[in-house]
């Protein structure tokens, strides 16, 4: 072999290299528009004139937002629609195969372009890799809907409200997510960091709007599939197995932790769970706590909502739907619950309800905290009340104030103890 040929490298080394160049590129390529940007800004308040806009394709970049595992993220223009807009710009940490980032945020849009949602981030574009006029490769990027606001993690930080006005946020979460699950997608990494309060801690909480709650940044992938990267603040991790798992680990169902492949919209509201308890509690669950038992005053329903969500896949609510359609037939609005506050004063206890012992605060056995409409003790299933209330039925063990049945639907006599 000839010394020209030994110097040549092999074809395996080459794509190495050229994808470690591509990778550095692409890391490149964000970091220079950021300089960019803030070159252009301190130019303009030094000399009093207006910045010239650094330009990828027609947006004009204004700021720099937050970076990720996955994409950069710029608030921008589009001249020609006239609007904000944010744009996600692919990068390509180190061990990441850019071909294969590539391909999943092309997925991505694929997948957000089908939701049209009030509650869920709209993409307006998708702009494959290219190489601009001066032969510089320009990497893939998503421009998409610019929420002026925080996210649900720093307002949640901001302005703690009562669970009332949380309520209606939670809610807004369920109904985005709810759309998703419809479209049979499965977002992958629901937690608060992904979810965006437009107005953020600058509103109060009975000012922020129906609309104003969004759901973002998905590891988006068919039900069923499994998926190698998460978008935005979340890594690729692997199972024990060596399987591939999106999303973020506190946050993530035990079949997700596993790598399960047979993933579906039941992961999701697993992290839902998490995310209702921590607006909640303002703290993630840890063991067998409800959220009772950490702040006081919640309403039962909250605890048997959280039991169906932060639990085993089978016993979880079949979607998002279900979810937003327990928190509407049971949770109070806030004017009937202040209306109620100034009502008549409580009715005087009859022949009959004197009779009957009152409910426990803590359980006689464990002594866990017992919420009012409980009938057994969520901690040890030790029976609290003489005579619980059941369905005629299915035998199931409705609230005190449920007119239906939440396991069948049949209607249901006058809450009453005997």
């Amino acid at each position: 072999m000839d010394t020209a040929q030994k110097d040549q490298p092999s074809a395996g080394a080459q794509r190495f290299s050229d994808a470690v160049r591509d990778r550095l590129h692409a890391n490149d390529f964000a970091e220079t528009l950021r300089v960019g940007i803030l070159e252009q800004n301190l130019r303009a308040r030094m000399l009093g004139m207006a910045a010239t806009p650094v330009r990828l394709d027609r947006w004009e970049l204004r700021a720099a937002i937050d970076q990720g595992a996955m994409g950069a993220v710029f608030r921008a223009f589009d001249p020609l629609l006239r609007c904000e807009v944010a744009i996600k710009l692919l990068i390509c940490p180190d061990g990441a195969d850019l071909r294969e980032r590539r391909a999943r945020m092309e997925s991505e849009a694929q997948a957000m372009a089908q939701l049209r949602h009030a509650n869920v981030l709209r993409v307006q574009n998708f702009v494959p890799a290219s190489v601009d006029e001066e032969g510089a490769e320009v990497p893939s990027f998503l421009v998409m809907e610019f929420v002026e606001g925080t996210t649900l993690l720093e307002w949640q930080r901001e302005a703690p409200g009562e669970w009332r006005g949380i309520v209606g946020k939670y809610a807004q979460v369920a109904a985005g997510l709810a759309h998703i699950h419809a479209n049979k997608l499965v977002h992958r990494d629901i937690k608060p960091a992904n979810i965006l309060i437009h107005g953020g801690g600058q509103k109060p909480v009975e000012s922020i709007n129906v609309e104003d709650v969004k759901v973002t940044d998905f590891g988006l992938g068919k039900a069923g599939e499994i998926t190698t990267q998460s978008i935005m603040q979340s890594g690729s991790l692997l199972s024990e197995e060596g399987k591939s798992i999106s999303g973020t680990l506190a946050y993530m169902s035990p079949e997700q932790r596993d790598g399960d492949s047979s993933l579906d919209g039941r992961s999701d509201l697993y992290s839902v769970g998490i995310v209702l308890f921590e607006m909640m509690c303002g703290e993630r669950p840890s063991g067998g706590d409800m959220p009772s038992h950490i702040r006081d005053g919640l309403p039962s329903w909250v605890d048997r909502v959280y039991s169906r969500l932060y639990t085993r896949r089978d016993r979880r609510f079949a979607n998002a739907a279900e979810v937003l359609q327990e928190i509407e037939s049971t949770s109070v609005p806030p004017h009937v619950a202040v209306a109620k506050a100034y009502a008549a004063p409580p009715p005087v206890a009859t022949r009959a309800d004197a009779n009957v012992p009152p409910i426990p605060t803590r359980c006689p056995k464990c002594e866990a905290r017992i919420g009012r409409d409980d009938n057994f003790c969520i901690m040890c299933g030790e029976q609290v009340v003489r005579h619980p209330r059941r369905c005629t039925n299915c035998h199931g063990y409705p609230a005190a104030d449920d007119r239906f049945c939440i396991f069948c639907g049949t209607p249901l006599p006058e809450a009453g103890r005997v």
